[in-house]
């Protein structure tokens, strides 16, 4: 049995108070009182599980950490036209302003999580349980929290710090922190968490898919990636490789709820069927994305509001051979979805997505999706130790691992590219490996400090593109709330 449902049961016990409000609201509804808690095992294991609750919610992982992909040119909106999606068609049209929801969501979504995560970070040391239990539950809390400060810091730069407790009096009128500090401290967490969490075989049962030592090092890597510090990046992510991951041996696997948390899989959400509430509700268990990213119309999965419809450039992009093409996007003549042909009309572009769809055989009501989402795979390590080696001038050693993917993907391994080549090579390889995960456009503002991004993003028609647009606005919303807040250049 798959961990699915121990994200929301700390919920009725102390937590309730914490869910969803604005991190910056004066009123105390974002204060927990924790007099009475924390005395037991269960307890500590309660408010940790807890934490984990906001990366499932809408406002990150079961909406906007997805739609990135669209704003980074691999497809549209689509939906039902006019205004469905205005604030995700405005961020992919770069004319993001700081009144839009999509924005507001990504600046709200982690704070839930932070503070359940300083909670445990400064209740659980002083319990008298068993130290395993302890180290275990404080390593998950330094990963939840540095996942938390990684989305923020990314999208919007600086942002606050908090690091203990929001409590009753306290100033909520944070000032932002320079992104290096954020960083240093998302660094200092993963370290952390890498010295305290088991790995990944210790776990079972209901335990499985809690974060690990793997997951911790993995994501260490890839923040060293975003800085580009290329020898940490390969020193890690050979640890992860001597963690005992490997790829799945059908790149499908990642993507069946009968095959998750597989030995590719160093972290991802969990998500289940029959979760107990609404399909809208932030404590719905269920996975939005295929019905979200469904054929509109098509009677192959419930629902089906056509969301992420790739585009023709993306499409002429896959190699002839790649064996990802058929599992990624559904398109004329691509084989059956569930015994059943796709329609091109289905679709603005002609294609829809089909990575994360469930087929309404096997679930018939829209709101029962127990497909977990992907954050980090193993097939990312490799392609991020690939990018690291190849800058570091160890081009042929970086060979190895980059083949390793292709191998898979059914294409011919690459040999005696220059620097400048390998490099594209392997960007171009993580766009169609890692393709709707929400990584893409991470990759393109990363790369050259953004300019790659910039670069092809006008290539392919986005001409208002610009510096302005590789962070995001701080939401006015929250800047009315508190004057500390500055805003980012441009907007």
């Amino acid at each position: 049995m798959k961990l699915k449902k121990y994200f929301f049961i700390a919920i009725m016990a102390i937590l309730f108070n914490a869910c969803g409000k604005n991190f910056l609201d004066k009123v105390p509804e974002d204060s927990i009182n924790t007099s009475n808690f924390f005395q037991t095992e269960s307890d500590a294991i309660s408010a940790i599980n807890g934490a984990y609750q906001p990366l499932q919610w809408p406002k990150l992982y079961n909406m906007r950490m997805w739609t990135p992909d669209i704003m980074a040119g691999n497809s549209i909106v689509g939906a039902g036209g006019g205004t469905d999606g205005i604030e995700t068609q405005d961020e992919a049209n770069f004319v993001t302003a700081s009144d839009n929801q999509g924005v507001l969501d990504l600046w709200r979504g982690p704070w839930p999580g932070i503070l359940r995560c300083n909670i445990v970070l400064e209740k659980v040391p002083g319990m008298n349980i068993s130290e395993s239990i302890k180290n275990r539950v404080l390593g998950e809390a330094y990963f939840l929290r540095a996942q938390y400060y990684f989305i923020l810091v990314r999208f919007f730069g600086d942002v606050p710090l908090p690091l203990k407790p929001v409590n009753p009096g306290d100033d909520l009128r944070p000032f932002r922190t320079s992104k290096t500090d954020v960083y240093n401290q998302i660094i200092l967490d993963l370290t952390q968490a890498i010295t305290l969490l088991p790995p990944k075989e210790q776990y079972s049962g209901s335990d499985v898919g809690r974060a690990s030592k793997g997951s911790a090092t993995g994501m260490l890597a890839k923040v060293y990636l975003t800085l580009g510090n290329w020898q940490k990046v390969v020193d890690l992510c050979s640890q992860v490789t001597s963690l005992g991951y490997s790829l799945n041996a059908n790149y499908v696997d990642n993507f069946n709820s009968a095959t998750e948390n597989s030995n590719e899989s160093l972290f991802e959400i969990q998500y289940a069927s029959n979760g107990g509430f609404g399909f809208w509700d932030n404590e719905n268990q269920a996975s939005w994305l295929s019905a979200f990213t469904g054929p509109r119309g098509s009677g192959l999965v419930a629902a089906g509001f056509g969301w992420d419809q790739p585009t023709q450039e993306f499409m002429d992009s896959y190699e002839t051979g790649d064996l990802r093409k058929d599992v990624t996007v559904l398109y004329e003549g691509c084989p059956k979805f569930d015994g059943k042909d796709y329609k091109k009309s289905y679709s603005l572009t002609g294609y829809n997505l089909r990575k994360f769809l469930v087929p309404l055989s096997a679930v018939p009501s829209y709101d029962n999706s127990p497909l977990n989402f992907p954050v980090l795979r193993y097939a990312d390590v490799l392609l991020m130790k690939a990018e690291a080696l190849n800058e570091l001038n160890r081009t042929g050693e970086a060979e190895a691992p980059l083949n390793q993917v292709r191998s898979r993907a059914g294409l011919g391994n690459v040999s005696g590219l220059a620097k400048d080549a390998f490099r594209e090579k392997v960007l171009h390889e993580r766009r169609m490996e890692l393709a709707f995960e929400g990584q893409r456009w991470f990759d393109l503002i990363r790369v050259s400090n953004g300019q790659y991004g910039i670069n092809f993003l006008h290539s392919i028609g986005k001409s208002n593109m610009s510096s302005k647009f590789l962070l995001f606005p701080v939401p006015q919303k929250e800047r009315d709330a508190n004057p500390n807040l500055t805003q980012n250049t441009g907007y």
